[in-house]
């Protein structure tokens, strides 16, 4: 028995150790826009030109599962097997109050009006993204993670 318990002890003196000495992975120069950038909308807000507004899924608003920001290319474009997309171009890009602020233009799908402007924020310091879009007679709150890729 007391074998088992000088084990436990120092396994768990080993997981205690492991857990304290990992450096912490995401850290503030994640997300300067030094690297590419895997996010994922988690919830949505859309609201009409009536002032009503609800909350509907990512998907119900054709926003990807998954969408890749691209920090070199300056491109923003959505992680999909089955559907083409351009993307969206990064036109403004800087930091304030340690926030990574993006904002672009896009133009949808071809001779449809459609277009909307953009602008997201991601905390430098959690990777989360908070970003808006209006377009004619809609807006959208889009609210997600990004993790380095």
């Amino acid at each position: 028995m007391k074998s088992t318990s000088k084990i436990r002890t120092g396994m768990c003196g080993l997981v205690m150790l492991l857990i304290f000495a990992v450096p912490y992975t995401v850290v503030a120069g994640s997300f300067d826009g030094s690297k590419t950038l895997l996010c994922a909308p988690q919830s949505a807000v859309e609201c009409g030109p009536d002032g009503g507004c609800q909350q509907v899924s990512p998907t119900s608003v054709n926003l990807p599962d998954f969408f890749q920001i691209d920090f070199k290319e300056k491109m923003i474009t959505r992680i999909s097997n089955s559907e083409k997309h351009k993307g969206s171009k990064i036109e403004n890009m800087e930091v304030l109050d340690s926030k990574l602020i993006l904002q672009g233009a896009d133009d949808g799908i071809e001779n449809v009006r459609d277009g909307i402007a953009w602008s997201m924020t991601i905390a430098q310091d959690t990777g989360k993204l908070v970003a808006s879009a209006a377009g004619d007679g809609e807006a959208f709150v889009i609210f997600g993670a990004c993790t380095t890729r």
